[in-house]
């Protein structure tokens, strides 16, 4: 599962690929918790057990979803 979070002021986004098992509503449910403060930091582990950080503040918005394979990379002819 991915999570892409984007940050003010910062014009690139955070991509965390999570465990596939992970519960969504759950997932959700801490990131709303630590937003709804204001303050604080979003703390999600990715699937190499590394910690990402980002402060709820700057948090401008976060995207949940799986990864999809039709995700095209280069030019095309239409």
């Amino acid at each position: 599962m991915d999570v892409r979070i984007g940050v003010t002021y910062s014009p690139k986004e955070i991509d965390i690929e999570l465990d596939e098992k992970t519960d969504v509503k759950k997932l959700r449910a801490e990131i709303e918790k630590v937003l709804t403060g204001g303050s604080g930091v979003l703390w999600l582990t990715d699937r190499k057990e590394r910690q990402v950080g980002v402060p709820a503040d700057k948090v401008a918005y976060v995207e949940i979803g799986s990864p999809s394979g039709d995700r095209n990379i280069g030019f095309g002819i239409s």
